[in-house]
């Protein structure tokens, strides 16, 4: 019998767009500015800056981390937007997602121009066979660059291998912050209409079989307290119905099946019921109970898996293991080894480009990620959630290339000025960096390097530091280059504590004045804790519980004023930065504490 011809039909009425960008370049701006444009908000409505951003530590830091779906309605047609985050340690989302767009959305900088993100996005974006938009953002800016943008974005487009067609992309320029564009540089900027008629006009609609059997595959997963787990994904082919009975074909194991018991589709920030999505809509799921990034949901009858989706493996590793301090218990909820296993196995299944392995150790979990971002915001959400546990110093994932041990290399770009150019260029040359280019713009300096990912370890606070908090650092993945050779080490010394107790003001006096605290009077510490940052290399053990003896003689000096100097809060970044191979990072919903493996001042000199 001969086998159904597909029935291909193109649907006018629909466009899907991916909005891809380096950092800070202005995608989530955009779209708020976009869904002004189509009156997405009442006109007496408060709306946050950056609406999408709706996590804490997505508005806490100001970025991206997860990517997100909404839709607009402009002059009869829906546009599908996908949001993702610009970080190059978040680039799993970018890679995952593009699968469900027409085309690109490519921000840029009017200043900034080419950055290395935008080379990693785009690239995803072209192996995708997506046509580019170009939208040159921050026009208004006084030293924008525009015209040189846009001649940048097609050299890289050419070195990046781009077909004609991606090669004759249209431009628009625009100030998303004010909601202005214009198709014409130096034209007249009025609305965001221009991007939404260039969408319109160069964004290809979806080419579907609405007739045939379904087929969707999970791209993003979700929660909500009430309908339970969500997939949010695309519809590839078919119709999808509220109350149907579909199975989802995992990677490995038998197909089971599962009644879809709610179905949504998005229109603005508002997600709405709907109770049939057709081939090309971008919706999301409820009912199922286990699903991975990546199964297909398929019609009963017709049980035909989409190809996985492939994402860049993994960079760098840490070690997560139970906390095993004397404070262990005091703030967490969650202590035990099998309630963290089980919380980063979750973490595994909805985020596949953190990938999760059991040790040896019954107690130790190794988490490998992106980049020291991906895996400190990781640990930040597990310790908001009340999960209490030790970290260990990020290590590199060496890799086996043509029979050479390679360790991944990582593109940077310093923006930083003339006058501390010299140290920056110094500091990085004995992190065993290489400069590619160096630009001077005025009285500021943009030089990019490649960098062993092992070498840039804690260097972000040693460069804010050079750079008296001018200077600019943008990195991101370049590839796998042969083993660099054996890195500086942290060329300062750990306060190690030798007494457990609470912290005096009389103890802290007597030792500010040769180190740098990490501890304010009047906290717990216990011995083995690191309490601050000796300026010579090596252990340097002191007692921070000593308080001041009392008696009844007094004699001059005796009573001297004790002024405390302010003691340097941690980040997480910092943290795993500037702990070594013998030393622990422990993580509370409270406090973040470094410390030595071995607590005991005795076990720590054999």
């Amino acid at each position: 019998m001969p086998s159904q011809q597909p029935d291909i039909r193109v649907r006018e009425d629909l466009r899907n767009v991916a909005i891809i960008a380096h950092v800070d370049h202005g995608k989530t701006t955009l779209i708020d500015g976009l869904l002004r444009a189509c009156g997405a908000f009442r006109e007496n409505e408060a709306v946050e800056e950056r609406v999408m951003d709706s996590g804490d530590i997505e508005k806490e830091r100001g970025i991206t981390i997860q990517s997100k779906t909404t839709a607009v309605d402009y002059e009869g047609l829906r546009i599908q937007l996908v949001d993702t985050p610009g970080h190059a340690d978040f680039g799993g989302e970018v890679e995952r997602v593009l699968g469900m767009a027409d085309a690109a959305l490519l921000l840029c900088d009017a200043y900034e121009g080419v950055m290395p993100q935008t080379r990693f996005v785009l690239r995803k974006a072209l192996a995708h066979g997506l046509r580019p938009i170009l939208v040159v953002n921050k026009i208004d800016r006084p030293e924008e660059r525009a015209e040189e943008v846009v001649n940048e974005v097609f050299d890289l487009l050419v070195e990046l291998g781009a077909d004609d067609t991606q090669l004759d992309f249209p431009v628009v320029y625009a100030s998303a912050k004010h909601g202005i564009s214009s198709t014409e540089y130096g034209g007249e900027m009025k609305d965001l209409i221009p991007v939404l008629d260039t969408i319109v006009r160069h964004v290809p609609p979806p080419r579907v079989d609405e007739d045939a059997p379904l087929q969707f595959q999970a791209v993003t997963l979700g929660y909500d307290s009430f309908v339970g787990r969500l997939v949010i994904g695309r519809v590839a082919r078919g119709r999808m119905k509220r109350g149907a009975t579909v199975i989802r074909i995992p990677e490995e194991g038998s197909p089971n099946s599962f009644r879809i018991t709610k179905l949504f589709g998005t229109l603005g920030t508002q997600r709405v019921d709907i109770e049939e999505a057709r081939a090309g809509d971008i919706v999301i799921v409820a009912g199922v109970d286990s699903i991975d990034v990546g199964d297909t949901v398929c019609d009963p009858g017709h049980p035909d898996p989409l190809p996985r989706i492939a994402i860049d493996p993994p960079t760098i590793r840490i070690h997560l293991s139970v906390n095993n301090s004397p404070f262990a218990g005091r703030d967490g909820k969650y202590v035990t080894s099998r309630q963290i296993g089980e919380r980063l196995d979750r973490e595994g299944m909805s985020n596949i480009s953190v990938v999760i392995e059991r040790t040896e150790k019954l107690d130790t979990f190794a988490v490998s990620g992106r980049g020291e971002l991906q895996l400190a915001v990781l640990i930040e959400t597990l310790r908001r959630e009340g999960y209490e546990f030790a970290v260990s110093r990020p290590e590199i994932i060496v890799k086996e290339v043509d029979g050479q041990r390679c360790e991944p290399v990582e593109e940077v770009v310093a923006d930083v000025p003339e006058s501390a150019a010299g140290s920056v260029m110094e500091k990085l040359a004995q992190r065993k960096g290489r400069m590619e280019t160096m630009e001077h713009n005025g009285d500021r300096v943009q030089m990019r390097f490649i960098v062993p990912s092992r070498g840039l370890f804690g260097y972000r606070g040693e460069f804010l530091t050079d750079t008296r908090g001018e200077g600019i650092l943008y990195r991101t993945v370049q590839g796998f280059e042969p083993l660099a050779g054996d890195l500086p080490g942290r060329g300062v010394g750990p306060l190690v504590c030798t007494d457990q107790g609470r912290t005096t003001p009389h103890a802290i006096f007597k030792i500010q004045e040769r180190a740098m605290l990490f501890v304010p009077p009047s906290v717990d510490v216990y011995e083995g804790q690191i309490v601050g940052e000796s300026r010579r290399q090596g252990d340097l053990n002191v007692n921070l519980t000593r308080a001041k003896k009392l008696d009844n003689m007094r004699a001059s000096g005796r009573d001297e004023n004790v002024i405390i100097t302010p003691y340097k809060k941690l980040t997480i970044e910092e943290a795993l930065g500037w702990i070594e191979d013998d030393e622990l990072l422990e993580v509370t919903p409270v406090e973040l504490r470094l410390r030595k493996r071995e607590l005991s001042r005795s076990f720590r000199k054999r």
